[in-house]
């Protein structure tokens, strides 16, 4: 992933950092955020310090992937499903051979609502999100993330869909997919565990 060569303050504590700083020197916190685990335990107060400081850089650099791949981590765990999405689509524009960025924005417009609540064609959009992340790289949690959605919508509406949530629950399991991956995934969507059977 290339950095953009940009200079850039802290988002915890303020200090100057260069871009491809990973630890802040002064405050010991991540420059960035890139992956939804950094932050899982950060408290909220924390996360809107750190999205309000990434908000004030992406106004200097809009195309920066980092800053907006962080804003949008960010978006999803205080759920701004609507802004997290906008954020992880410009990261995919800017690099589009993360997987994960994929992944959650497909997570995102789910917008913490079952998948049998939304229209078709958000259903298709977060279907193609997902096909894009498991071509760059094959998880189990996105084989999971895929099967919820067939099972969820497409079984319980009796429509069609190749593959089937079965399929995708298999391949789930073939590429290692953990009740610790499957649990991740609830909580990141944030809606209520089912049981896919």
């Amino acid at each position: 992933m290339a950095v953009q060569a940009i200079s850039i303050k802290c988002p915890n504590c303020g200090a100057g950092v260069a871009a491809n700083q990973e630890t802040c020197e002064w405050c010991h916190s991540p420059v960035y955020i890139s992956s939804f685990n950094s932050i899982s335990n950060m408290p909220m107060m924390q996360i809107n310090k750190y999205a309000s400081g990434f908000r004030k850089e992406l106004a200097e650099n809009p195309d920066n992937t980092e800053l907006n791949t962080s804003i949008a981590f960010c978006y999803l765990k205080i759920k701004m499903y609507d802004e997290a999405y906008a954020a992880f689509s410009k990261a995919i524009v800017d690099n589009f051979d993360n997987s994960e960025t994929y992944f959650y924005a497909a997570v995102s417009l789910l917008k913490g609502k079952k998948a049998f609540l939304h229209t078709r064609p958000e259903i298709d959009k977060m279907l193609e999100l997902l096909n894009a992340a498991l071509m760059i790289e094959s998880r189990g949690i996105y084989y999971y993330a895929m099967a919820y959605i067939k099972f969820d919508y497409f079984k319980r509406k009796f429509l069609n869909t190749t593959p089937s949530y079965k399929d995708c629950l298999m391949k789930a399991q073939t590429f290692g997919c953990s009740k610790a991956d499957i649990d991740h995934f609830y909580s990141v969507a944030g809606i209520d565990p089912i049981n896919i059977v």
